[in-house]
C-alpha cells in the first residue's frame, strides 16, 4: 500500500511513522508514505494556499487551485483507490471504514486547515470525507495519523499476530471483553479462574459473553446493527 498525505505542516505528521507498529511497518515495505507539503504546489512565488471567502466572515479557506495541481501531479504516476478529505463534518471514522481503507493499493489523503477547503475541492476532487469525532481540531494532520494507524495495522504483516486484530473492539460490532497477564493474584485482585483453567471452548465462551455484557452495557447502539 501507498498512502500521500497532503498537508501545510508535515513536520506534524512525521513522528507518528518513526516508531511502533507505524515504523515496523515501513521499514518491513508493508505500506509506504509521503508527505506533500501543499506550499509547494501554489500558484505564485508566495507560496499561498488560502484566501478570504467570498461573501465574508470570519477565517480563511484553502484555495483549490493547489490541491488540484497536487492531485494532478500524484496522478501522474499512480492510480488512486480513494482521495480522502478530513473534515469534522465528514462520514465518522469507524472500524469497518479503516477495514476497508486497508483493502486498497493507493490512498490519498488531504488534510484541511483554517475554515476548510473550497467547496469544489470536496465537489470534484475528493471520493472520501471522513471525521474521527464530533470535535473541531486545528488541522487535519492528528486526524490523518488516526486514520493512516487504523488503517495500517490492518495490513496483512504488519501486526506479529495477525489473528489480534481480528479481536480488536468493534470487528464484529461488540466491544473486546476484560483480558489479564500474570500474576493471577495480585492484592487479592484475582484473574476469573476460567481464563487459567485451559479449557478454550469455555474459555471463548466466557469472551463472547463478557463481549456482550460489555457491549450491552457501555455502547447498545452498536448492537442494534
Amino acid at each position: 500500500m501507498q498512502i500521500d498525505i497532503i498537508t501545510l505542516f508535515p513536520e506534524l505528521l512525521t513522528s507518528p511513522f518513526k516508531a511502533s507498529i507505524l515504523k515496523r511497518a515501513i521499514l518491513a515495505k508493508k505500506v509506504k508514505v509521503n508527505f506533500h507539503n501543499l506550499r509547494d504546489y501554489a500558484n505564485n512565488n508566495q507560496k499561498q494556499v488560502d484566501d478570504y471567502p467570498f461573501g465574508g466572515g470570519a477565517g480563511m479557506v484553502m484555495k483549490i487551485e493547489p490541491i488540484d495541481n497536487c492531485l494532478n501531479h500524484l496522478k501522474k504516476s499512480k492510480v488512486y483507490d480513494e482521495v480522502i478529505y478530513l473534515t469534522p463534518d465528514g462520514e465518522q471514522l469507524n472500524q469497518k471504514i479503516s477495514n476497508r481503507f486497508s483493502t486498497k493499493k493507493n490512498l490519498v489523503v488531504i488534510c484541511g486547515h483554517y475554515k476548510g477547503v473550497d467547496q469544489r475541492v470536496r465537489d470534484h476532487l475528493v471520493t472520501t470525507e471522513i471525521s474521527i469525532g464530533d470535535f473541531v481540531l486545528s488541522g487535519g494532520e492528528i486526524a490523518a495519523a488516526v486514520l493512516c494507524d487504523s488503517v495500517i495495522r490492518l495490513i496483512p504483516g504488519v501486526l506479529g499476530d495477525e489473528s489480534s486484530a481480528l479481536t480488536d473492539s468493534y470487528q464484529d460490532d461488540l466491544l473486546a471483553p476484560p483480558i489479564y497477564t500474570r500474576p493471577s493474584d495480585y492484592n487479592g485482585w484475582e484473574v476469573p479462574k476460567i481464563l487459567t483453567s485451559g479449557n478454550i471452548p469455555e474459555i471463548d465462551r466466557w469472551r463472547e459473553n463478557k463481549a456482550f455484557e460489555k457491549t450491552k452495557k457501555q455502547r447498545p447502539d452498536l448492537l442494534k446493527s
